[in-house]
């Protein structure tokens, strides 16, 4: 079977239809005590997600080129330098080829990623790299990617990014608490972040491989969405086992219980691990299966990404100059 594209939206269009900030809710340990999770079961559904439905054609590039819309372009490396930090930015406001981008039909800025992500260090040079893109810089904060130091330290730090340009904030639980089933004290550590982002948006990441179960990973996700966070993100990318398709299905169950519970739509992130165009393609059908075609905006979805988008680029480029050469018509044109 083969899937249609998802809806013909931009930037512009997202913007307009962008979800309310999510406001939280009162901690409620009875929802965690409901909480069951069957590996084997969340495993199977994950692979038949995937197996049973195919994108093809003309609208696999459709789909792909929603990919590169809901991208967070990212460079979190040690050496980063302002130079590169520009260089990324450049990228974000055109990510495609020219030539791609001519034969697929887009013109101008039809074609941008979603944010920049970079250390606090590089928001000033980011936002200066985008003025007038509309693309937002998100800020990888909170002693990523442990998130150890010192509590009052982690609140300065999301301040300072945040004064500093950043309309995103990617935060870093303490693990610990979750693996204590400590989950007050996690709710009320993300509510302190919440708080302290202001009107940036907070994106909170889970580090679900280092949290031991699936129930573990959906317990965690709706604390951050009790305590308001705007989106539940899958990993730093630095864990041993980052994104998986069956961590994919546990947040957005979560998810979709949490806006059945409370009407409100809460966004996920899947970062750390995911490079190639047919991984992105995976986790847009387990999306749309599992929440609807309204999470296939940027403001309810996102990739954390650094290299999917060579990939993407390769995958779009071999539709062109093979027998999809014709994009002018293209399902998101």
């Amino acid at each position: 079977m083969t899937v249609t594209a998802p809806s013909a939206t931009g930037p512009a269009h997202a913007a307009a239809t962008a979800s309310p900030r999510n406001p939280g809710v009162p901690f409620d340990p009875a929802r965690l005590r409901r909480i069951r999770v069957n590996r084997a079961a969340a495993d199977q559904r994950a692979a038949t997600l995937v197996r049973r439905r195919s994108v093809k054609g003309a609208w696999q590039a459709a789909w792909l080129l929603r990919a590169v819309a809901l991208m967070d372009l990212t460079t979190l490396a040690g050496d980063d330098t302002p130079g590169r930090v520009r260089r990324l930015c450049g990228k974000a406001r055109r990510p495609l080829r020219p030539g791609i981008s001519r034969a697929l039909g887009l013109g101008g800025e039809r074609a941008r990623v979603a944010a920049v992500c970079v250390h606090h260090e590089l928001v000033a040079v980011a936002r200066e790299a985008l003025a007038g893109s509309g693309i937002p810089v998100a800020a990888v904060s909170t002693g990523f990617p442990a998130g150890l130091s010192p509590f009052a330290l982690r609140l300065a730090e999301i301040r300072e990014s945040v004064a500093a340009g950043a309309g995103e904030i990617d935060v870093v639980i303490t693990r610990g608490l979750a693996l204590r089933g400590e989950w007050e004290a996690l709710y009320d550590e993300i509510a302190a972040f919440r708080e302290a982002c202001g009107e940036a948006h907070l994106k909170v990441i889970l580090g679900t491989g280092e949290l031991g179960t699936l129930a573990n990973v959906r317990r965690a996700a709706t604390v951050a969405m009790m305590a308001g966070a705007d989106f539940v993100k899958t990993s730093t990318g630095k864990e041993r086992v980052n994104a998986t398709l069956p961590v994919g299905l546990t947040l957005a169950r979560a998810i979709r219980e949490h806006r059945l519970e409370t009407g409100v739509h809460v966004g996920l992130k899947a970062a750390g691990g995911i490079g190639t165009a047919k991984e992105a393609l995976a986790w847009l059908i387990l999306v749309r299966e599992e929440l609807g075609p309204r999470w296939m905006e940027p403001d309810l979805f996102r990739f954390g990404a650094s290299s999917l988008l060579a990939d993407i680029e390769r995958q779009l480029e071999h539709h062109v100059t093979g027998r999809y050469s014709a994009f002018h018509r293209h399902p998101l044109g």
